[in-house]
């Protein structure tokens, strides 16, 4: 095929007994570069050892490489940045984290209508989980009388986080209790909970009816909802229409803060943000969003919260809380998806997407796959459980006939007769991928899929 180079000899990689491993197995390939959707990649096991293979990214780096790789507004960013910029913390003002902090949430900012100045204020983090711990930071600290250590007069029965099933918030220890994942969960030790703490109860995602009745009954005791817009890990989750905004009303009405998760749907619906509809943004009280926002180049986050929403004096002091140089990278890269429209491009990419994943893919394979769903540049095809038996090994067969692909855990078994929801295959390229590309991805899914077919125990 014509994406794979000559044969040539290839010394063991070091990193592979140095680096942890944290798959259980890995995929035996490594990456010589990568420009664009294309990586360069070398087969470092079996009878093909030295093989070298262009193959196609649908996957954008855990879908943080919006641009791809080698993307020059990124690159002329860093040098800049690294030259001009500076590297103060957030004790001292920054003309660099002023310039994208105005050009998101100033007057006529990208984010502003979203976001209004006057309403939100903003932090940063290094990474996804960070952002969310934060996020759970300040909800927690929102029922805190923090001068006398008690709970804030009529916040102290709040004391229910609502998540929900299939849910994927991050692996830190704050985190693990919105996960009802026992695999994540059991074997790690518990901290004995202080006075005043909260307990995490989970419910269906998408179910209107069980949202309305878990707030009939616990109103007065939910202190926040957190939410994916579209749940990921859980296998592309795309709940209903009027969905979102039925929970931020029943958050409005309770007196329950709205927590977005928006660290993998950062710039992958076709918007910025996944929380909105026809009707436009759907308000919350704290969003983070991340992956994207660091361009492949870095890893970061932000987290955007209501003015009110703070933590006690040096509380959330971070060494990474938008350093001039991230705030560089990230307004290069935002204003560039701005100016070219890609949002906008990827929406109707997605659609073409979805098209052909479900008639050549759902349909041509019915042995390998249940159904596809998505928006924008953020689709996944779920497995059988035929497929997902062997999911490790239909990925490696995948890279071998050119696609570059993830697969999400499935949300498994949930409550409430809602349907058994197996792995699901990731297909997520980056915001500059064309129609070819897109074209060139679904074949080479399509190839793969027909050469698992073949070795079928």
């Amino acid at each position: 095929m014509s994406h794979v180079h000559s044969d040539a000899p290839v010394e063991p990689w070091f990193d592979r007994s140095m680096h942890m491993d944290h798959y259980g197995s890995r995929l035996p390939f490594g990456s010589l570069g990568a420009a664009g959707l294309v990586h360069r990649f070398v087969d470092l096991e079996g009878p093909e050892r030295g093989r070298r293979r262009d193959v196609l990214d649908a996957s954008g780096g855990y879908a943080s490489a919006c641009l791809g790789a080698g993307s020059p507004v990124v690159g002329q960013a860093l040098v800049r940045a690294v030259e001009q910029a500076g590297y103060v913390t957030d004790e001292i003002a920054s003309e660099e984290r002023s310039l994208l902090l105005e050009r998101l949430f100033g007057r006529d900012g990208l984010w502003a209508g979203q976001f209004p100045a006057d309403e939100y204020h903003v932090s940063g983090r290094n990474s996804g989980s960070e952002g969310m711990e934060l996020a759970l930071r300040l909800a927690l600290e929102s029922r805190f009388d923090r001068r006398h250590l008690r709970p804030a007069e009529g916040r102290g029965d709040r004391d229910i986080i609502l998540a929900f099933e299939g849910a994927w918030h991050g692996w830190t220890g704050g985190l693990l209790p919105l996960l009802n994942r026992r695999h994540y969960r059991i074997g790690l030790p518990t901290v004995a909970s202080e006075p005043y703490g909260v307990g995490v109860r989970h419910i269906p995602f998408g179910d209107v009816e069980t949202a309305r009745a878990f707030f009939a009954d616990n109103a007065d005791r939910v202190l926040a909802v957190v939410i994916e817009p579209v749940q990921g890990d859980a296998g592309i989750l795309v709940p209903p229409s009027g969905y979102l905004r039925e929970i931020a009303r029943l958050c409005t009405d309770s007196g329950a803060l709205l927590v977005a998760d928006e660290v993998l749907t950062f710039s992958k619906t076709g918007r910025f943000f996944a929380m909105a509809d026809e009707d436009g943004p759907i308000p919350t009280d704290i969003s983070v969003v991340g992956k994207s926002l660091g361009m492949g180049a870095l890893s970061t986050s932000m987290v955007i919260a209501r003015r009110y929403l703070t933590v006690r004096p040096t509380g959330a002091v971070s060494t990474s809380d938008l350093r001039p140089l991230t705030c560089a990278v990230m307004r290069a890269g935002l204003e560039h998806i701005h100016a070219e429209g890609l949002l906008a491009k990827s929406l109707v990419l997605g659609e073409h997407l979805a098209e052909r994943l479900h008639d050549e893919l759902v349909v041509a394979f019915p042995d390998l796959y249940r159904e596809s769903r998505g928006v924008g540049v953020m689709h996944g095809v779920e497995l059988t459980q035929q497929a997902a038996d062997r999911v490790q090994e239909f990925r490696e067969t995948m890279i071998r006939s050119g696609v570059f692909v993830e697969f999400m855990a499935g949300a498994g078994r949930r409550s409430g007769g809602m349907s058994y929801i197996f792995p699901t295959m990731r297909v997520a390229p980056p915001v500059v991928a064309t129609v070819a590309d897109v074209d060139a991805i679904v074949e080479r899914l399509v190839t793969g899929s027909r050469a698992f077919l073949r070795t079928a125990p």
